[in-house]
């Protein structure tokens, strides 16, 4: 039995993987290539670019949710919180993109070192209470991968936007390729 979703309203059956038409499904291809040639062509620049359109997301929501008070003063003292920490961080990139870029890839490099390192920890003793071999491999596999990059920050940091890249390369060719099926298989050959 095939899996179906049925259409609202219609009561007809269509096929799941056709959820999306398929030239949305191609514009998402061509815009992952993009990014993924942007990635691995000029990798600081893209992901300075990327970073600092963050910090003009939160300045701009910072200011916008300071604005909402106007209209909506419930929650004012967190609202308040929230808009202030929103341009603060905003105009923090802004001013220092190239140093805001570094501490958030290394930031980012950290926070995975650190949670392989528990990922690990915790097949290691899924491992010895359970006699779980597997488990074991996985746990000091996770637990190397953790520490390397709680060593190498930096290294692994400057390895995150070809990382970014390569996947998105990958992901938008799979895209394309995924809608030609699509529309084939919902127009017929043509």
């Amino acid at each position: 039995m095939a899996d179906t979703a049925n259409s609202p309203g219609t009561g007809l059956s269509a096929p799941i993987m056709y959820v999306y038409p398929w030239w949305l499904v191609l514009l998402w291809g061509l815009l992952s290539l993009v990014v993924g040639v942007m990635f691995l062509g000029t990798p600081a620049a893209t992901t300075v670019f990327l970073i600092s359109m963050i910090g003009v997301f939160w300045l701009v929501g910072g200011i916008f949710t300071l604005g909402s008070l106007v209209v909506d003063k419930t929650h004012a003292g967190l609202k308040i919180f929230i808009s202030v920490i929103n341009i603060i961080a905003g105009l923090l990139i802004l001013t220092y993109p190239l140093y805001s870029t570094i501490f958030a890839l290394a930031l980012f490099v950290i926070f995975i070192g650190v949670f392989g390192c528990f990922i690990g920890v915790s097949h290691l003793y899924h491992a010895f209470r359970k006699k779980d071999v597997g488990s074991g491999v996985l746990g000091v596999i996770s637990l190397i991968f953790g520490i390397l990059l709680l060593a190498f920050p930096l290294v692994a940091a400057v390895l995150i936007p070809f990382i970014i890249g390569i996947f998105a390369l990958a992901g938008g060719i799979a895209a394309v390729i995924a809608s030609f099926s699509i529309k084939k298989a919902m127009c017929g050959p043509s």
